[in-house]
Order: C-alpha cells, then structure tokens, then sequence
C-alpha cells in the first residue's frame, strides 16, 4: 500500500507540473502570434490504403510543430517564451537558443509539402495519386493532415536496354546479371536512378573519365487500362558541348603523375622519395578509374604531415585520351606541444594530475609520427589506518613510434600499397607510490591497425605485447594483512602484487554499418556496429620455459628470470543495434559478452584483464565495480575493488533515446548483467557461474538520463535504479523495483560518449 500510495503521489505532483507548463505556453504564445497567424499545434500524415509507409512520407513534411517532451507538452517552447518578447541582452538571446521558436502555420510551405509527398508517391510506382491538405482552426492553433490517396501502383511488364555506344555494349552486359531493375517489380524512380549510379560507377572503373549518369535515361510506356509499363533504358552516346555533335565515349589513360606542394602553406615539406609515390594509387599506363582517385585521396589523408591533398586530372596536349595527374598536398603543422591540468577523485579522495605530449608528425621524413607523454599525480588518500605514508604519487613517460604503413619483412610492395593500414610501436614506464605498496610497470608492444576501404570495417592486431610489473617494495601491514597471514590470505591479491610477466598477442574485429567507426557513428541512425576480439597469453613463453627447464617458483609456477608468468586466453563479443523512430527519436539496444580463462601457468586472471560491472557503461544501478561477481557482496555490503571482479561477463541493455531541445537530448533505459568467476575462489563466496543459478544471478537496473550532444562529443549524465539485486535473498532487498529504497538504490553517473 505504501508503494501504491507513492506512485500516487508522484503521478499527481507531474501532472501538475506538466498542467503548469501546458498552461504557461499556452498563455504565452498568443502574444508572440501576429494577426491572421496561426501555431501549428499538430501535423498528421494518413493514407486510406494499406500498404503505404506513412512514417518515412512524414520526412518530406516541411513544416513540423513544437517539439513535445513525452508526447505531452511542449517544453522547448515554454523555454523561449519564458524570455518574452524584449531583447534584454545576452542572457536573454542565450534563454532562445536553448529553446524552440513559436512554429507559425505557412500555407506556402503546406502546399510544397503536399506537392513532394505527391511526387514521393509518383517516384515509387502510384502515378495516379493524390495527396490533399485539411485543416482545422481551433482558436490561435492549428491541427493540418496530408491525407494520401494513392490508388493503383504499376510494375514493370518488359525491360530493354538501347546501348547508342557500341563499344558500351559488351561492358554493360558483363554486367547485366547483377541489374537491379527486374520483370515484375514495382515501377519505383529510386531503383531507376541506383541503377544509373551503378553503371556509371562500373564505367568510371574502367577507364570512361568522362561518362557521368546524365548519358543513362529511362522512357516509361504504360498500357491503356493496365497498371503495366513497358520500360526502356537508353544509354546515349557523347555528346560534343560545342556543336552538339556526337561521338563514341573515350577511354581514358593515366599519362603522367607529377607530385608537388602548396607553396602558399608556408615551409616546405621534407618527404623521402617514395613517399608520396606509395600512397598515390594513379599509375602511369594504366586505365582511369575512379575508384584509384578516392583511394589517393584516402591514403594521403593518413599521412600525418600532409594537411590537404588536391587531386587535379587534366587532357594531354598530345594525346587527348591520356589524363596527366598534378597532385599537389598541403604540409601541415610538423610539431604540436599539448599541456593539460586534471583534477582527480578516487573514492572521495582528491588530487591533480599533469599530462604533457609532444608530437613529431615526420620525425625520419616518411611521415612517421614520434609521441612523448609525461604524467605525473598525486592524491591525498583518507581513511587508512597502519601505514606510515597517506599520500599517492604516480609518474609515468611513454614514448610511440608510428608508421602510415605495414611495417613486416615478408610484405610485397603491391601488397603494402593496396592496403591502408600503420604500424605501431610503443614503450610505456609507470611508476605507482601507494601508501601500501609501490609498484612498477614496464610495456613494450608491436601493433598494426587497419581499415577498409569504406571505412565499416577495422582490423587490429597486437603482434606482442610484453608487461613486466614489479613490486618493488611491500608494506609490512599490507603483507602480513592480505598475503602472508593464512587466515585473511587473499588469493587475488596475491596473485596480482607479485612480480609478473604477461606477454600477450590479440586480434579485434570491428564493424559499423553507418560507414563511420566513430562512438558516435550509429547514434540515432538505423545502424549497428559489432566488434570480436580474442587474446592469448602466455603460450611463447611457456613453450621456452619447458623447453629450457628455467625452474619454478614455491606456488609450483614455472619462471624466466625467477619471474613467473601469466597464461590465459581471453574472447569478447559485442553488438549494439540502433533503430530510428523518427528525427527526434530512436531504441538502441546493447549485448556484450566476455569470457577469460587462466591455465597452466596461472589459475588467476591479472587483475588488468579481470571483467567488472557497474559504472556509467555497464548495469547503471551500481557504481563502478559495484556487481557481482555472481551472488558475492563485499564486506558489509560495502563495494570490494579487489573481490568484485571475474572471468565472465554479461551485459544487456535497451535504451530508448530521444531529442529534447537545443543541443540536449535524453534517454530512458534498462540494463541487465553480472559477472562470475569460472574457479570457486574462497574470497569470493557464490561468485561461481554455475548453469542452474547464473540466470537468477543476473541483475537489473532502470533508469533515465540527460546527454549535451555537441556533435564532436557527448556528455552524459545517467542516473539509474537498482530493481533485481542478486547479493540478497530476502524479499525486500532482492527485488528494489518493488521495495525502492533511494538511499540504497540510486547511483548517479557523469561519463563522456555513450555506453554503448
């Protein structure tokens, strides 16, 4: 009853708020209306037949109302009204721009509207339809419906093909099986106009410089009394511009390919011969294509020290049908120094850190990019007792090496041109000072990225990558506490703050069908991305150590160096999917799963490599690293960085986003997931993925959210709500979604980009 009357009240205090805002926009807006004008308060698109995509003809309406906040009232416009009409300023223009100007009924745009729908309608195979517009006055406002009468769609009876060029005739039908234009299919412009662009793209390939889709043409032949046409596709010859006079098309060669740089930018730029060679995909002697254009421009753009390209083809004076290539490139800035002041808080405890980079974009003048970054923080920690020191130091230095290529002995040169790809090397030192240990971290790792032609896919590959962590010093409270006192011995811990070894190789696949491998690449767009990965680690050095009997450590694990090393495989699944409603609003839905395996050399994940849920991208009712592992909940309830972990995670989520006004727009969305260990650690009491409890384990959130969309990145504030928590058995504290408890319940996340 206490939850009924809750729910009761909450209803009723929005629907007063929600009756204000109705209220306070109505009022208000009749004095930003002119006589004889009207706001147009609603907009419908209706159909009288079946079958017809109401939803994208509603996209060719020019003219659309206020936007509505859940479908109720029109907030955005309350905001611009709320400035009245007097400019008192910046403040008062800065009140506009976050709001949503008054829409006032345009007759003109209405008419345009009816006339485009009417013309979608024709384009798709109704060549009979009608669109009409009605409208309904009531008071200031104005409700107006594109009512659509489609009537009889036609479909394709006969196809023929007329080829004016003779020497078009054999390339058009090498290619004809793959038509898109069939016997019987709907009569629809669009299929028309992708089959012309698909021709023309095949000649543009093959050596036709001048051919554009302006030389294919259909002529449409319907029968009396029938919904038949009898299509025609003509394919015109070339048509002198001069006297009009016409002429077989020309087959173009590439003659010479000159390369030279834009004086205008400033300094020159020092390139080793070659370089802009290979990345240049115009070859004298071959066939134009324009496919080998784009790939050009594509590869220069990698190049670090080259800021703009312009690729210019013209006419040989000797030969007409030779095109000679000036490529000119733009050198761009060589070195850029960034420093950057971050303030820090980890767990309530506050400190700073420093971060300078130094760039070198040409560094051997191949357009090789040299990085420098140094780090160094520190943090006032509170709250430990035992220890002499209270404060955190950390320093850090990496250095990268970067080459716009494949860099690998065994590569052809036709094989590094076609691919557009770099090659990575990096060396990383970080050093951590903690008042319970001090620990050193060295890298070294060999990577080679690259990507496909239309930018969907991308493929990674870490060749090696070798870590050497080492403690170099150990707290006696620390030791004695979580590592040598057999009582409060803690396996994870002991594991992760010895000295290790993990060397490690990986391949990660990515996909976006947006064309864009961006974070922000399918965001309210019907898209979806996917991306596998799988790692290894271990395996090289473990062959070495049992070839060479290099010894074993006291916990029976074989080492180099008196060093023992880690040996796992590790494989991670992801898929997120992206379904648009309408302009203003989309469902994007979430699946991730990942499972990690430690064997033979170690029975413990590195802590690095463990899985972990809660935080702003993974079940959003818990704080980061708050969940799981399976039913385990750390001491008092309290969250357990070290025990709350695992070597199994699942992650599900449903977000429904939506625009809001200006640059915000939100969100509402339920998440789901846990981890789980695949070992019955001791530490880790009913964390065990077990086939018969995993599915009861599973916990789930709920939640809404705010995002300021600034188009290059987004900034999210998330705030979620626990409803099924699988730490607890008794009623009340299992199922928070029936027995809500803010206090306990609410987690409040800032992130920047989007969970998923």
């Amino acid at each position: 009853m206490i939850v009924v009357r809750r729910c009761i009240s909450a209803i009723w205090q929005w629907g007063v708020l929600w009756g204000f805002l109705l209220l306070l926009y109505s009022c208000s807006s009749r004095r930003h209306l002119a006589d004889g004008e009207y706001l147009l308060d609603k907009v419908n698109v209706a159909s009288d037949t079946s079958g017809i995509d109401v939803s994208m003809l509603s996209g060719y309406v020019r003219q659309l109302p206020n936007a509505r906040w859940a479908s109720v009232a029109k907030v955005p416009l309350g905001i611009y009204l709320m400035a009245g009409k007097k400019n008192n300023g910046s403040f008062h223009r800065f009140i506009r721009k976050m709001g949503e100007a008054p829409v006032v009924y345009d007759t003109l745009m209405a008419e345009r509207s009816r006339q485009r729908i009417q013309d979608v309608l024709f384009n798709m195979g109704y060549l009979h339809a009608g669109v009409t517009v009605q409208e309904k006055y009531v008071r200031h406002k104005v409700r107006v419906s594109y009512d659509i009468h489609p009537g009889q769609r036609y479909y394709i009876d006969s196809i023929l093909v007329q080829v004016q060029d003779s020497a078009l005739t054999s390339e058009i039908e090498k290619i004809a099986a793959l038509s898109l234009l069939k016997k019987g299919m709907p009569f629809d412009a669009n299929v028309l106009n992708q089959e012309r662009s698909r021709i023309t793209a095949y000649l543009s390939d093959r050596g036709y410089y001048a051919f554009n889709r302006e030389f294919i043409r259909f002529e449409a032949d319907t029968f009396s009394c029938s919904e038949h046409v009898r299509l025609k596709m003509i394919v015109a010859s070339y048509m002198e511009p001069t006297d009009k006079s016409t002429r077989p098309h020309q087959r173009y060669l590439i003659g010479s390919v000159r390369h030279s740089y834009d004086r205008s930018a400033g300094s020159p730029l020092k390139l080793r011969n070659g370089v802009l060679q290979n990345a240049c995909s115009l070859r004298t002697g071959q066939l134009y294509r324009e496919s080998d254009v784009r790939d050009t421009y594509r590869r220069m753009s990698r190049l670090g020290a080259v800021a703009a390209t312009n690729v210019r083809l013209v006419q040989n004076a000797a030969d007409s049908s030779v095109l000679d290539a000036d490529i000119i490139v733009t050198p761009a800035r060589i070195n850029s120094i960034q420093f950057a002041l971050d303030g820090t808080n980890t767990a309530g405890d506050l400190g700073a850190a420093v971060n300078f980079t130094y760039q070198n974009h040409n560094v051997f003048h191949g357009s090789e990019s040299f990085s420098l970054k140094l780090r160094t923080a520190f943090e006032a920690i509170r709250g430990l007792t035992g220890y002499a020191d209270q404060n955190y130091f950390e320093y850090g230095i990496e250095t990268g090496l970067q080459f716009p290529d494949f860099v690998f002995p065994f590569l052809s040169r036709d094989f590094r041109r076609r691919s557009v790809a770099s090659s990575e090397l990096t060396l990383t030192y970080a050093s951590q000072d903690r008042p319970e240990f001090h620990r050193r971290v060295l890298t070294s790792a060999w990577k080679y990225r690259w990507n496909s032609a239309d930018l969907r896919q991308q493929h990674r590959l870490e060749m090696l990558d070798v870590n050497y962590v080492f403690m170099p010093w150990i707290s006696d409270t620390f030791y004695d506490t979580y590592i040598k006192n057999p009582e409060s011995r803690n396996a994870i811990i002991a594991y992760n703050y010895k000295n290790l070894f993990i060397v490690r190789m990986g391949y990660m696949y990515q996909y976006s069908s947006a064309g864009t491998l961006s974070p922000l690449g399918i965001y309210g767009k019907d898209a979806y991305s996917l991306r596998i990965g799988a790692e290894t680690a271990g395996n090289l050095i473990h062959g070495l150590c049992s070839l060479f009997d290099t010894g074993r450590n006291d916990d029976g694990q074989r080492t180099l160096f008196n060093i023992a090393y880690a040996q796992y495989a590790k494989f991670d699944f992801d898929v997120s999917k992206s379904i648009r409603f309408s302009d203003r609003a989309s469902v994007a839905m979430h699946f991730a799963f990942g499972l990690a395996y430690p064997y033979g050399n170690a029975d413990i994940l590195p802590y690095e490599k463990r899985y972990f849920s809660g935080g702003a991208n993974s079940v959003r009712g818990w704080s980061i690293r708050g969940l799981g592992p399976g039913a385990f909940i750390g001491h008092d309830g309290n969250i357990d960085f070290i025990n709350q972990t695992g070597d199994v995670k699942l992650d599900m989520s449903v977000e429904l986003r939506m625009h809001v006004f200006w640059k915000f727009d939100g969100a509402v969305f339920v998440d789901a997931g846990n981890i789980w260990t695949l070992r019955d650690y001791k530490d880790q009491p009913g964390g065990q993925f077990r086939w018969d409890t995993c599915w009861e384990q599973i916990a789930l959130a709920y939640g809404m959210g705010v995002r300021l969309n600034l188009n290059y990145f987004l900034l999210r504030f998330d705030a979620g709500m626990k409803a099924i928590n699988p730490a607890y058995q008794d009623t009340k504290r299992h199922y928070p979604l029936i027995y809500p408890d803010f206090g306990r319940d609410f987690t409040f996340h800032f992130a920047v980009g989007l969970p998923f």
